[in-house]
């Protein structure tokens, strides 16, 4: 299993890598080229536009992939379902695209939701062969699909925002992206929908698929809810700089997902009626998700300023403190991850939605008392309640497979002490070394992850052993 892991890991790494990465690349031009106030403009229609692309999959993504006695016949009925849905949800965000001008009182919301709509559309005509390949761990034809869809759309904005199309730009990104990735997924693979629909199938992966459905929902709009708060309440130039915070704080968090937890689900299932080498699994993908992520995210608190000013410009100052605050808050995430994963695996989609709903009803009281204190206050919520939140995500996974709150943080401190120790003294080295901006952020970077290796190593932590035990399988794991 830890060799399949790797392979899939390895491939699903090229697909963020090519497309996230590309669009990262991507959105450092065009933060150049346009101004916050377009960037807050977009971000008002998010929250909305991804509603309905979750709407479109309507949970059966996540059951085909969990479920292991799926037919042709089953992938086709979801297949008709998600383009259904679809159509109708992508008709409804163009026709509320006038009225959601009026709320945020931002007249160009009125044809962007238009333009938005597209990528709705296409992304529900694709979902079905991201599942399937995603179930069969084939990341290679997602890498290409995306790697292409990401360098043409990019290109394409960057050339409108140079001409000056200002928001439209980010329009013409966003479908394009959708339109262009779900053509070459058609193109590269070879699944066709039959015409057939059956309600069995419907009914049978619907049993999953609905608390899914609910728990991605509530999951969408809780982490979009600052969109509708900040943009109604402040304005698109504080929710662009927000946006541009929780976007580059999400950077590590998105590559972690493509590496791990997208491999996590499929190869979770296969072991989910065996308890023992399910506990295992994620024992095991928690130490070597927190070995990378923990270094990124306390790199991005420590630091935010040069690396804002750097990568986006000084324009974008206002976002630094938002930044430090929001990676904090970031930290633990793979373990939320880890223990939604490991109850979808287990088919437990219902214990897993009444999770979601007692974190986003706390989620949401946090989040107003924070907003009574601006942008800032709001992302000072949001680290207030990450730890919180897991201490509602690990209650089943320490019911069902004993792996509690304490193990869980016992696995991921040592990357966590570490890092704070590497960071410390690049800090101090920073502080020392005269030299120009990007020699010094590349230098000390670079030497700052070789000496956190070295630590680690030297330290011979669990987490490194099972990193070394997952690429050479002779080394083995504790």
């Amino acid at each position: 299993m830890k060799r399949q892991a790797l392979r899939a890991s390895l491939w699903s790494a090229g697909d963020a890598l090519s497309r996230q990465g590309i669009q990262f690349a991507t959105t450092l031009v065009l933060a150049r080229l346009l101004s916050p106030s377009d960037f807050g403009v977009a971000t008002m229609l998010a929250v909305f536009v991804a509603l309905a692309a979750v709407l479109a999959d309507g949970g059966f993504s996540a059951a085909l992939t969990q479920r292991q006695d799926t037919d042709h016949a089953d992938e086709s009925t979801v297949f008709w379902c998600n383009l259904a849905l679809g159509i109708v949800l992508a008709a409804t965000l163009a026709c509320f695209g006038p009225a959601l001008a009026i709320f945020f009182n931002e007249p160009r919301l009125t044809m962007f939701a238009g333009l938005v709509a597209v990528a709705v559309l296409a992304g529900a005509c694709g979902s079905i062969h991201f599942a399937l390949l995603t179930k069969k761990l084939e990341f290679r034809t997602q890498a290409i699909a995306g790697g292409v869809g990401a360098i043409t759309s990019g290109a394409l904005a960057i050339t409108l925002a140079w001409q000056g199309a200002g928001i439209w730009a980010l329009a013409a990104q966003i479908v394009s992206m959708a339109s262009i990735t779900t053509l070459l997924l058609w193109c590269l693979h070879p699944w066709r929908p039959a015409l057939v629909f059956r309600w069995s199938s419907v009914r049978k992966l619907g049993s999953f698929g609905s608390y899914h459905l609910a728990s991605q929902l509530m999951e969408t709009f809780y982490i979009r809810l600052y969109t509708l708060l900040i943009g109604k309440g402040l304005g698109a130039v504080p929710l662009g700089h927000y946006a541009f915070a929780e976007n580059t704080r999400q950077l590590p968090a998105s590559l972690m997902n493509s590496l791990v937890a997208r491999v996590a689900l499929p190869l979770f299932s296969r072991a989910q009626n065996d308890q023992q080498l399910l506990r295992r699994g994620i024992q095991f993908s928690t130490r070597v998700m927190m070995l990378g992520y923990a270094p990124a995210m306390l790199a991005l608190a420590a630091f935010a300023e040069p690396i804002v000013a750097l990568l986006y410009g000084p324009q974008w100052g206002p976002a630094v403190p938002l930044l430090q605050v929001l990676a904090l808050a970031g930290l633990l995430h793979p373990l939320h991850m880890i223990n939604l994963h490991t109850l979808m695996a287990q088919g437990h989609a219902r214990l897993m939605f009444r999770l979601e709903l007692a974190k986003k009803v706390t989620g949401i009281i946090f989040m107003l008392v924070g907003l009574q204190y601006g942008v800032l206050g709001l992302a000072c919520s949001q680290l207030a309640h990450s730890l919180l939140g897991l201490w509602i995500n690990v209650y089943y996974s320490r019911q069902l497979l004993g792996y509690g709150m304490l193990a869980q943080l016992r696995d991921a401190c040592p990357p966590i002490l570490c890092s704070l120790i590497i960071i410390g003294a690049t800090a101090v080295l920073s502080q020392d070394w005269e030299a120009p901006p990007l020699l010094k952020f590349i230098t000390l970077g670079g030497l700052g992850g070789l000496a956190y290796l070295a630590l680690m190593a030297g330290m011979q932590t669990n987490a490194w052993r099972d990193a070394k035990g997952l690429i050479l399988p002779t080394s083995g794991s504790k």
